[in-house]
């Protein structure tokens, strides 16, 4: 980090000083700035923090060098992804997790430095600082989603906002979206804060101050104005989610296989004696969750017939989360298999996982990975990706099918709906990690169903499982390690959101205008060089 001369208090108020906050207060700062973020997330859910985190990192980096601008973002990055993804090494030691989080936190170095790279247009036009803000936000996490192996879209500002009046703009352009306003309301409060609002005319040094209010709130209260809810259709279905629980969380669940298969027939074997005697609505369609087979049952002919004996008990199609052997030898995949009453598998409804994780469901470059550590020899076969988006067609309804962190990526989701999905369905398995990693999953859903306008559910092997409705509100939410069976009523959807419909475009939009932002820092750098 570059070394400063500590500024007096006024020279830190003042614009025409042009220096930065001293570096005793930038680093604290900074680190203020993840653990604020952080706090934005579940479990804690306090949203409001995170545009005030965005405001302390845009301090913390502003008027630096770009090498202390980066410093000060990993210092925000690790405050942020640390603890965030402590998850991670629950069951698998600390190395995955010490790498994991380094690298999301470079994702945010990047940002520091950009946003010191970028502080002449700032200090230059003021008015636009605030957008300067939310486009850097845009910009590092539509690089953050997609890179490496895929990307890892965990802890972007927009999954934050799932009880925040901004989570209705995802129905007008996704993620991205939600994303910029809570950056740019960041960037308001950080124009806010570091401006005198003072000079020869103090008789005009409220207007700055309330313009900016105003526009704080303005920006707070848009969501409110966006209608959400379901598109089109209208018909109601009965789902029943059936979280069956494992014997034991960890990596062991696959050694558990038999028990947890055992786990999710009796819990539907259970529900049907309840709907035989009365006690309880008939569902259309059972949604058991990733992992609730890993015996083939395709293959495998007692695993097969047990399936068959639920679904033929319910009287109703059974989406089962199974890993399927092949195509090729040592090759696996994860699927969502549609089993009906009376017939058994119907393998034209079936979705095989696109997005397998890297590391976890197959390891890349293995021989450069094992030099690191010896555990991804635990992934014993790669998981091969699916080809085609999971529209699966039920009967009663159209599912769209994503399969864990799936949720977490833009185009995946959207894939099933202009496919034709009416219902959102995520399957999970939650075994190897906890209540927070759970939590912070069914918030994705939450914004998901708004982006899409679509009643959404997601169905976990252990918690936390729920409903979602097209408004973001969440109905039947399961405890974490219990085994327990929801029913509820959904409504389909046929319509399409704005943001189903331009897709990719705003986030392209906007990552091309920091792309011009950074450009013109350059510009005006050289001009004042």
């Amino acid at each position: 980090m570059d070394r400063e001369q500590a500024p007096t208090p006024a020279e830190v108020t003042a614009d025409a000083s042009g220096r930065p906050l001293p570096l005793r207060a930038a680093v604290p700062l900074a680190v203020a700035a993840g653990l604020a973020m952080l706090a934005a997330f579940p479990p804690y859910g306090v949203w409001p923090l995170a545009p005030v985190g965005v405001a302390m990192l845009g301090a913390a980096a502003h008027r630096r060098r770009m090498r202390a601008g980066a410093g000060l973002g990993f210092l925000a990055g690790v405050a942020l992804f640390a603890p965030m993804l402590e998850w991670t090494n629950l069951h698998t030691g600390y190395l995955p997790w010490l790498l994991l989080s380094l690298l999301q936190a470079g994702y945010l170095a990047l940002l520091g430095a950009a946003t010191a790279w970028v502080s002449p247009l700032a200090d230059r036009w003021r008015t636009a600082w605030p957008v300067l803000t939310g486009l850097l936000w845009v910009g590092q996490e539509a690089l953050r989603d997609r890179t490496p192996f895929g990307g890892f879209p965990w802890g972007r500002l927009a999954f934050s906002q799932d009880g925040s009046p901004l989570l209705p703009l995802a129905a007008l352009g996704g993620a991205p979206l939600v994303t910029f306003a809570v950056a740019l309301l960041g960037g308001l409060l950080l124009t806010l804060a570091w401006r005198p609002w003072r000079g020869p005319r103090p008789a005009r040094a409220w207007r700055p101050v309330a313009a900016t209010v105003a526009a704080v709130l303005a920006v707070a209260a848009a969501g409110l104005l966006v209608p959400t809810g379901v598109r089109g259709g209208g018909d109601q279905v009965t789902v029943a989610i059936v979280q069956g629980n494992v014997p034991r969380l960890g990596l062991d669940f696959n050694a558990q296989r038999q028990a947890v298969l055992n786990n999710h027939v009796d819990a539907t074997l259970t529900l049907a004696g309840q709907v035989a005697a009365g006690a309880q609505r008939r569902p259309d369609l059972v949604v058991w969750p990733e992992n609730s087979s890993d015996i083939d049952p395709l293959r495998n002919p007692g695993a097969g017939a047990r399936i068959s004996e639920a679904a033929d008990a319910i009287g109703a199609p059974i989406l089962v989360g199974a890993v399927l052997l092949g195509p090729g030898a040592g090759q696996v995949r994860n699927a969502g298999l549609l089993w009906r009453p009376g017939t058994g598998p119907d393998l034209e409804q079936l979705y095989t996982k696109r997005h397998p994780v890297p590391f976890a469901e197959y390891v890349p470059l293995r021989d450069i990975a094992r030099r690191v550590s010896a555990e991804v020899d635990r992934v014993r076969s790669d998981f091969v990706p699916g080809t085609t988006p999971g529209v699966l067609r039920t009967g009663p309804a159209v599912l769209g099918d994503v399969i864990c962190f799936e949720v977490a990526y833009d185009g995946i989701v959207r894939d099933t709906v202009t496919g034709g999905a009416q219902l959102l369905v995520v399957q999970t398995n939650n075994a190897t990690f906890d209540a927070a990693e759970a939590r912070q999953q069914l918030a994705m859903v939450r914004l998901r169903a708004v982006e899409h306008g679509r009643a959404a559910l997601m169905a976990s092997t252990v918690g936390v499982s729920g409903f979602v409705t097209p408004d973001g509100r969440v109905s039947g939410e399961t405890g974490f390690n219990t085994a327990e069976v929801v029913v509820r009523q959904m409504r389909l959807g046929d319509g399409r959101t704005p943001a189903t419909t331009v897709g990719v475009w705003p986030e392209v939009a906007l990552s091309a205008l920091t792309v011009a932002a950074l450009l013109g820092a350059a510009g005006l750098r050289r001009r004042r060089g």
